[in-house]
């Protein structure tokens, strides 16, 4: 079925327009949602807002918008008040600047449309995503729509362009924020965890190979209920704090597990035999403890 136009745009960059058709470039499923039910009749159950100063139930009609400036004060806006505050919707995309796509993290990403040429477009359309293609450049800008004000990047990708909008930098957080503990990697850990990825790399993401294996069981749950029959229920195990594991022990598990399913990609490098072997095999210098005698003059001293 062909993919129907979310709305019309114009790109933008420097003296060029070029007439775009915006396009959803996900179809995420549905989520499976369950509602709220009365226990005794199965009936549904309706949502009621109450004040929490007087405990009576406000209609929509009587509810206003405010914001909490300090603790429980707030000042409100009416609807029109609101209006105002939007951003006007121009149609338009505007680029502010191309950048090279690595310099852009992907924790930036939001939400990604296509883009395809409205009429009159598809030659300076064209002309962009190949540009684009060849200069290993990217589109930033600006775009306006639902009131809000987007940044966007303008990818070239085989076929087309997409819009990816961005996240602004106060939404993003900095991974410093986690707090990660320094820890040393030893030569021969290294080692067996590069094997290990040589193991099971791939040369490309292939997303057709996963499932969404919860709503699939879900989705047979419903059926057999819709059928009449019961859910059998699994016996919870018991919650246990984390195991400490032996690295090497573990990485040489898992490479023993995965040898022979697959072969390593092409292109990446995978060591010797010999040389992880001799990896594996090594150990840490071990400190030396001093001779008795020693140990008696240094505690004389």
């Amino acid at each position: 079925m062909a993919a129907r136009a979310l709305a019309s745009v114009t790109v933008t960059f420097g003296m060029v327009s070029i007439p775009v058709k915006l396009y959803a470039a996900t179809s995420p499923q549905a989520g499976i949602s369950f509602n709220l039910l009365h226990a005794a009749c199965g009936s549904r159950l309706k949502q009621q807002y109450l004040c929490a100063k007087e405990g009576v139930v406000v209609e929509r009609a009587d509810m206003v918008k405010g914001y909490e400036f300090a603790k429980d004060q707030y000042v409100t806006f009416t609807p029109d008040e609101l209006k105002e505050l939007e951003e006007k919707g121009t149609q338009m995309i505007e680029i502010s600047e191309f950048v090279p796509a690595e310099t852009i993290d992907p924790v930036y990403y939001d939400k990604a449309y296509f883009l395809g040429p409205d009429k009159g477009g598809a030659k300076p359309y064209a002309l962009l995503a190949e540009s684009m293609r060849q200069s290993g450049q990217t589109a930033v800008g600006r775009y306006a729509a639902r009131g809000k004000q987007y940044i966007v990047q303008l990818r070239a990708v085989p076929g087309g362009i997409v819009m990816q909008q961005l996240l602004y930098a106060p939404e993003v957080r900095t991974i410093a924020d986690v707090g990660i503990e320094a820890a040393p990697v030893r030569d021969n850990e290294l080692a067996l965890a590069k094997q290990l990825i040589a193991q099971i790399s791939s040369k490309t993401f292939d997303p057709t190979q996963y499932e969404d294996d919860v709503r699939k069981r879900i989705e047979a749950a419903v059926q057999r209920k819709v059928e009449g029959q019961e859910i059998a229920i699994s016996e919870t195990p018991p919650e246990g704090g984390a195991q400490v594991i032996d690295l090497m022990e573990a990485l040489r598990a898992s490479l023993d597990k995965t040898a022979g399913k697959r072969a390593p990609a092409k292109g990446v490098a995978e060591p010797a035999p010999a040389e992880l072997k001799a990896a594996a095999q090594r150990k840490p210098p071990k400190k030396v403890a001093p001779e008795p005698e020693t140990r008696r003059k240094v505690a004389k001293r």
